[in-house]
């Protein structure tokens, strides 16, 4: 490359908050993940389900960084740009939660199996008894007697 970046890059305001939350380790590896991601070698996992178009880059076992790669605008010196939308612990996928509310989108499963995997069975679902009737050919026997 020639030393200047491949990407513009775009960063969630709340990404502020979440690099000075982060321990200094992880805002040094996001630092480092974001000057490669920029100079154009993708970084991360593709996400899938509400968050398709976003990847998510390990930072270390319990730490993420997630971001997507979308068309600057305009007035950009760049034609596409790098977003950051989120870094911050995965626990209880506390980074996905946050990024898909940060974009404004309702919280789905995120895969076709999770979706059937949390969906009612239509076998679990309680209907109504069926009401046993005698076959107009049968018998009833008197009450008392056996057969």
């Amino acid at each position: 490359m020639n030393g200047e970046p491949r990407f513009g890059l775009a960063v969630d305001p709340r990404v502020v908050d979440d690099l000075m939350l982060a321990p200094p380790e992880i805002r040094t590896a996001a630092l480092e993940c974001l000057s490669t991601v920029l100079d154009g070698e993708p970084q991360g996992e593709e996400l899938g389900g509400t968050l398709a178009g976003y990847r998510s880059v390990v930072l270390d076992p319990r730490w993420r960084l997630v971001y997507s790669l979308r068309p600057a605008p305009s007035a950009q010196h760049y034609a596409r740009e790098v977003f950051v939308a989120a870094v911050r612990p995965r626990a209880r996928f506390d980074v996905y939660t946050a990024v898909a509310s940060r974009l404004g989108l309702d919280r789905q499963p995120l895969s076709a199996l999770a979706h059937a995997a949390r969906a009612r069975s239509p076998q679990a679902t309680k209907l109504p008894a069926p009401r046993l009737v005698p076959l107009p050919s049968a018998t009833i026997p008197a009450k008392g007697t056996t057969r």
